[in-house]
Parts: structure tokens; C-alpha cells; sequence
């Protein structure tokens, strides 16, 4: 098993994150709104880690 440097509650904590984001989404009256909105917070949690993410840009 490759080691990740997260316990499994670090783990499973960001699983719950990824989960209810999803749900979120799922029942958005605009989902495009919220999309974006998650979008910013994520790249605000990579960018407070240091990770750039202009190249993270999916086409």
C-alpha cells in the first residue's frame, strides 16, 4: 500500500469533505454558483499549501 502521509482520519475527513461538496452541488439552485464557489475554497486550501494551481487548469 502506498503511504500517503495522511492518517485515515485525515483521510476520511477529506472523503466526507469531497462527499457533501458533492451533495451540495447536487441540490444547488445554481449550480454553476456553486461550482465556482467550491472552486475558489479549493484553491485557496492548495494555494495556503504552497501548490500553484494556474497549471492545474483542465480543458
Amino acid at each position: 500500500m502506498m503511504e500517503t502521509g495522511m492518517t485515515e482520519k485525515e483521510q476520511a475527513t477529506m472523503m466526507i469533505d469531497i462527499y457533501t461538496d458533492l451533495q451540495r452541488i447536487k441540490i444547488a439552485p445554481d449550480r454553476d454558483k456553486e461550482i465556482d464557489n467550491q472552486l475558489r475554497r479549493a484553491k485557496a486550501k492548495l494555494e495556503a499549501l504552497g501548490i500553484v494551481t494556474k497549471d492545474l487548469i483542465v480543458e
